[in-house]
């Protein structure tokens, strides 16, 4: 079945089954692979990209449901610029497989609470799962992105 899909300010024609899931679209049929696949049942948060601006897990979000919504990814260069740079000072990453979910969470955040309290932090990024265990890294740079 033909989709088409607005990636990333970009309109894209994909011809997938209706109950594919945006992150395969996104990774095999579009070669997005930015966003990744974690657990594949939106447990991890390793997939997630914005769609019309609400961070969302898109390993379990079919294509057909997608309609006319602008979805985002980590590749889109205005997404998480400033939140990059404090990853960045901040050392969060060590493997970095996680972190491009992380970086989408990060920003629905700050772009809905510019000033987040540790509690809003904690509150916005459970369920984005680091198996390096980087959190307090990542809550100073999610602190330090609101603060620039």
């Amino acid at each position: 079945m033909a989709f088409t899909i607005k990636v990333n300010d970009q309109m894209h024609r994909v011809d997938v089954d209706d109950d594919t899931p945006l992150l395969w679209v996104l990774r095999d049929v579009l070669g997005m692979t930015g966003t990744k696949f974690g657990c594949g049942l939106a447990l991890c948060g390793a997939c997630t990209v914005h769609l019309d601006g609400v961070a969302t897990r898109s390993c379990v979000t079919p294509i057909d449901s997608i309609g006319a919504s602008e979805i985002v990814t980590i590749g889109a260069t205005a997404v998480g610029a400033k939140i990059q740079k404090a990853w960045l000072d901040r050392e969060v990453v060590q493997c970095g497989y996680c972190q491009s979910g992380q970086i989408m969470s990060a920003a629905e955040l700050l772009a809905t609470n510019p000033n987040p309290t540790d509690a809003d932090i904690d509150d916005a990024m459970s369920g984005n799962i680091c198996r390096c265990g980087t959190y307090a890294r990542i809550r100073e740079a999610i602190k330090q992105a609101a603060a620039s």
